[in-house]
Order: C-alpha cells, then structure tokens, then sequence
C-alpha cells in the first residue's frame, strides 16, 4: 500500500513539473513574439512617425468646440485649434455671445463623433509614393476594382440601389457629376435635332441644378425651372428632369413630374436615399442615379460623388467629360474613400447606419416638439414608414429638411 502511494506521489509530481514547463516554455513563446512584433514596429519607421504625428494632432483638445488638424496652423510648433461657428480662444473654450446660429450652413460635422470612435480602422497612411501616376495600370479605368467592388457592396448593404449590369461613374462630388450628367445627355440627338435640350426641376431643388447650367452657357442644353412650365406642343427636342428623392428640404420620396416619352429622360439625385435620412422602401432602380460621400459619410471635404449608370453609352460620355475637365480623379481621394466605406460596410451596416439614424430622428423629435408649442408655425408630418433596411417601420429623421409653414388658425 506503501509503495502505491509513493508511486502516486511520484506520478503527481512528474504531472506538475511537465505542467510547469509548459507553462514556462508558453511564457517564453509569448515574449518572443512581443519582441518580434517590437521589432516589426521598429521597421514600420516611416509610418510610425506619420502615426505619432497624426495622434499628437488629434490628442490637442478644443474642448469639444473645434479641431485641430495636421494642415492647420502651427504656432510656436504646435498646431492651433480651428473653433466651429460661435466658439473662439486657444482651445475654443470661449462661447461667442449674441452669436446667430446659420440655418443655411450645410457641413456635416454630426457624423464626426463616429469617426472618432473608429478613429484606427478608418485612418489612411499614404505613402509619398502612392500612385504618383496620373492613371491606374489599366488607362480605361477611373477607380480602382476595390473601390467599385466596395461602392457595390455598399448600395446591396443599404438596399438602396441595384447596381448589378450597370456602370460606376466616379466625380469630383455630386456636382462635378451632375453637370457631366447633363453636358452627356444633351449630346445625345444633337447632332440630329435643331433644339438644344431642356432641364427642368421641380422646385425647391438644388441650386446648381441651375447655376451650373446659366455658368457653363453652351447652345446644347439650357435650364428652363419648373417641369409645370411645359408645354408639350411648344418644345422640340429632348426633354430632361432633375429628380431629387428624398427631397430636399421635405424629406419626401419624389417621383417624375413630366410623362415618360421617347425624347423625355430622368436624372435621379439619390444623395439623401440612405437609412439615416428616409426608410428605403425598395432599392432604387433608375436608369441614371447619383450618390454623394458627403450625404452618405459626411466627408464633405473628401470630394467623391458617383453616379450608377445603365445606358453604356451615356456612361463613356461621362468617363470623357469627367477626363477633360479633371484630367483624373486624385488617386489619395479614392483610397480615403475605400477605407471610408470599408468601415460604414463593416457586417450588415447596421453600426453606422443606426448612429446616423438615431441621431437625426432624435434632432426631429426635438424640433417637432418645439414647433408644436407654436401657434403661428407648423411643421410638416412626415408618416413612418416601412424601411428594408431596418426590417421594421422606422420613425422620421430627415437631415435637416425642415419646411415649416404658416398656421392659419
């Protein structure tokens, strides 16, 4: 009996020591591989040192009243903080009394919050030889097949577009776009119709829907406003309208104003058709959709826009209108924009898409409340609706479309 217990003994006592030694070897496996991970870092010398730039940068506090930014200007070596509207002092700490608030001011600086959160997986480190060409590899592509690869991604995450057999044209914003949009269609027939072809907008539309037009001053195309003003026995030559949907400012899914014919072609501006801003009811399939990083993001200051295109032909038109007027679209805003949406298409979109959403509903029920109290103001009732995106019906949250009217009463 002696003897097995000794046996045991000795037994439990092997076990341990084989324990311990695993766990010593362990521990010795996971300190050499900080060391090689260490190491690595030490080789990463060029990007390290762009990393501790941009997060000393970002370490600078404006008291939540502004940022301070690595093209910002430096004093005594250290980058001052550029105050938002009604803020000033060293770190922006300083409320500026009787400041009025701009109600036409349109940056979207709501979205920075989650940027900020994603601050790892959204940040960009460009080398200085990045794609110092004019063109990629290919000379007849304009985006990279990663980006177009993701901007599809994006519109099958939101529901909000079909983008399968149709063409991604990419622009210097929605803008650049739209006027390549019209200078495209316009040249369609006009070699073989008198007339220059017509734009019309429902109002309130998009300025530059007609500042772009009367600027550009060419005897192809011309804005003629309110698609009502019509007159279908008066008009020769193609007929085209502006389509905002959802509109701004109501907030409202728009449709056509003028009958669909053989010379009348719609051109759809979707820079508001997302989660955040409208329930999307179906993916939108028109022949000519434009989209903005600037609505979709809030990088207004990043310049993308894009447009999905049916028509071959009309999309060429657009590459070539795109090409004279750029030359090429900068190669840093289309890596900052494929990070961008790499992370709003991160797993079902749901995290971006409900920060945004949550956001803008929250300002609605704030301002609707307000409006109600009001005897001479009211605000328009905007329904819920039943959203695909979000598999339920979803309350309103319109970026800020806001048209109040007088009350009678």
């Amino acid at each position: 009996m002696a003897k097995i217990q000794r046996c045991n003994y000795v037994l439990y006592l092997l076990v341990l020591i084989l324990l311990m030694m695993n766990i010593f070897f362990f521990i010795k496996e996971l300190e050499s591989k900080s060391k090689c991970s260490e190491q690595e870092k030490r080789k990463l010398s060029w990007s390290q040192r762009a990393a501790e730039e941009a997060e000393a940068v970002a370490s600078i506090s404006c008291s939540g009243h502004g940022k301070a930014y690595l093209d910002g200007l430096v004093v005594d070596g250290i980058p001052t903080c550029e105050c938002y509207t009604c803020y000033a002092g060293p770190d922006c700490s300083l409320l500026i009394p009787n400041c009025s608030a701009n109600a036409f001011g349109w940056d979207p600086l709501f979205y920075e919050p989650f940027w900020m959160e994603n601050a790892e997986s959204s940040a960009v480190v460009i080398a200085g030889w990045h794609r110092m060409a004019y063109s990629f590899p290919d000379p007849t592509s304009h985006l990279s097949q990663e980006l177009e690869k993701t901007i599809r991604k994006l519109h099958s995450v939101a529901k909000n577009a079909i983008t399968d057999g149709r063409y991604i044209a990419i622009g210097v914003g929605a803008s650049r776009l739209l006027n390549a949009v019209v200078h495209s269609l316009s040249m369609e027939n006009y070699s073989s119709s008198p007339y220059p072809a017509k734009f019309f907008a429902k109002p309130p539309h998009y300025p530059f829907y007609k500042l772009q037009t009367d600027y550009l001053q060419t005897r192809h195309y011309e804005f003629i406003g309110d698609p009502s003003m019509l007159n279908d026995t008066d008009v020769g030559g193609d007929v085209f309208e502006f389509v905002t949907s959802p509109s701004n400012p109501e907030g409202n899914l728009e449709g056509p104003v003028l009958k669909g014919g053989p010379n009348v072609k719609y051109i759809f501006d979707r820079v508001y058709y997302w989660p955040q801003f409208t329930a999307i009811p179906a993916p939108a399939d028109d022949d000519l959709m434009i989209f903005s990083l600037s609505k979709l993001t809030g990088h207004a200051g990043t310049r993308l826009g894009w447009a999905v295109v049916k028509d071959v032909n009309v999309y060429n038109r657009m590459k070539e209108y795109i090409h004279q007027a750029d030359m090429e679209m900068s190669k840093d805003t289309l890596l900052r924009a494929l990070t961008i949406l790499r992370v709003v298409t991160e797993g079902d979109g749901k995290k971006f898409f409900n920060f945004a959403h949550e956001i803008l509903r929250d300002r609605w029920e704030k301002i609707s409340h307000i409006f109600s109290l009001s005897k001479r103001f009211s605000i328009q009732h905007i329904p819920t609706q039943y959203c695909t995106f979000l598999n339920r019906a979803r309350e309103p949250s319109p970026g800020y479309c806001i048209s109040p009217s007088i009350n009678n009463q």
